[in-house]
């Protein structure tokens, strides 16, 4: 930002500058030529009235003392030097002036004035007056010096200025961005502060009104999903101690579904739980530990969903390619984006469900694929609210901020054949 500033205004100050300076060093050229053949000419007229009509006659003729580096001399109607110095023969100037005009010429590295002297209404004489064009080029080289001085001059002072604008204009923009870097890292009751800039100011008050919008927003969305955890929470926790309590009772009947309604409460509390710790996450780079074999993992899938499915006539195939026993990966996410892919693969897929885990390496690929079809642009389905039945729409969002919470990536792998692909980072073993 700074540097764009000075550069603008020195390049500002550059065209004003050349289109200032050239036709001024060209003015003073012409002034210092102008003015040495006013001088060469006062001279010669000066001289050309000392001329006595008789001076062919052999009168003396006193001609005035030129000046230093000047030459005046008296040439006759013939063309010959009679008085002061210059050429032996009179030059075109001098024939010139015997046509009764006043001949202004630069020759031979001289710039010469010939000047007639006239008597009864005819040219008797001519003044010769003469001077070298280096003198006057001394000059204008001094001129120009002198103004390319005072340009200089005017380039540091306008550098010295657009220094002091830029940072001027640049402070308040670098300290609205790193009031942006502050929010940011999380610092939410950041605000920009106001600068002597009305344009810089109306973006700050404009930002700070958005981010007080934003942070009001973001507080009633995470009050919100504390609090109705923490309701789910309470009533959770005393079905579970409801329902174990009814197996520590000794009936045989109702024991097999107090154990499913009592593995059931379990999942949707760790899915409570999950989902706070989503929420609680925004914002803040803190993915969840490795905690729990990924075969472990596979069986725990295999035996919850191998019923459903079995009930819709429908086989779920679990296979681990090369992993080893001690693979660790986050449990509880990775359980919940498995349930959102199977239970998609169920409501919407068609055959057999395939769960296959294979090692990357580094990472894991956990693939769901059922003998179904994807219809329509594959990239929507993770969009919070598109759904193509009769569902919310959130499953597979919720299932894709999950993967993103892990350091990891779900995709839709293949439309046909449906295949969605979790790849999650490897955990150290133990």
């Amino acid at each position: 930002m700074r540097q764009r500033v000075v550069q603008v205004a020195l390049t500002a100050v550059l065209v004003a500058l050349a289109l200032l300076a050239v036709p001024l060093a060209l003015a003073i050229r012409s002034s210092l030529y102008a003015g040495q053949r006013d001088a060469l000419e006062r001279a010669a007229l000066s001289a050309a009235v000392r001329v006595s009509p008789d001076y062919t006659a052999g009168d003396p003729v006193e001609l005035p003392a030129p000046h230093p580096g000047e030459r005046i001399g008296l040439y006759d109607p013939r063309l010959g030097l009679r008085e002061g110095t210059g050429p032996s023969t009179g030059d075109p100037a001098v024939r010139r002036a015997l046509g009764a005009v006043v001949a202004r010429t630069g020759t031979g590295g001289e710039l010469v004035v010939a000047v007639p002297v006239s008597h009864a209404e005819q040219v008797i004489g001519v003044v010769r007056a003469a001077s070298p064009v280096s003198a006057v080029r001394g000059r204008i080289l001094l001129g120009w010096g002198a103004l390319a001085g005072a340009c200089a001059l005017a380039l540091a002072v306008a550098v010295l200025v657009a220094r002091r604008q830029a940072r001027a204009l640049a402070a308040p923009l670098e300290h609205l961005s790193r009031h942006c870097r502050a929010v940011t890292a999380g610092d939410l009751g950041a605000r920009a502060a106001p600068s002597s800039i009305a344009e810089v100011d109306q973006v700050a008050r404009t930002h700070n009104e958005m981010l007080h919008g934003l942070t009001e927003l973001l507080c009633h969305e995470r009050d919100f999903t504390a609090n109705a955890s923490h309701q789910l929470r309470t009533p959770l926790t005393g079905l579970q101690l409801a329902l174990e309590a009814g197996l520590a009772k000794d009936d045989a009947g109702l024991r097999p579904v107090l154990r499913e309604a009592l593995d059931t409460s379990r999942r949707l509390h760790r899915t409570v739980e999950e989902v706070l710790r989503l929420a609680r996450a925004h914002g803040l780079h803190r993915p969840p530990v490795p905690d729990r074999p990924v075969r472990r993992l596979l069986r725990e899938a295999e035996e919850h969903w191998h019923g459903p499915l079995a009930r819709d006539g429908r086989r779920l195939v679990c296979a681990a390619r090369d992993v080893p026993e001690e693979a660790l990966v986050p449990g509880a996410p990775v359980a919940e984006i498995l349930g959102v892919l199977l239970d998609n693969a169920r409501v919407h897929g068609r055959g057999t469900v395939r769960l296959t885990v294979r090692d990357l390496g580094d990472a894991l690929a956990l693939d769901v694929a059922d003998e179904g079809t994807v219809a329509g642009d594959g990239t929507r389905l993770f969009e919070r609210g598109h759904t193509g039945g009769t569902g919310s729409g959130i499953g597979l969002a919720l299932a894709r901020d999950l993967a993103l919470s892990l350091d990891g990536r779900l995709s839709l792998a293949r439309p046909a054949h449906t295949t969605f692909t979790l790849l999650v980072p490897l955990g150290p073993a133990g």
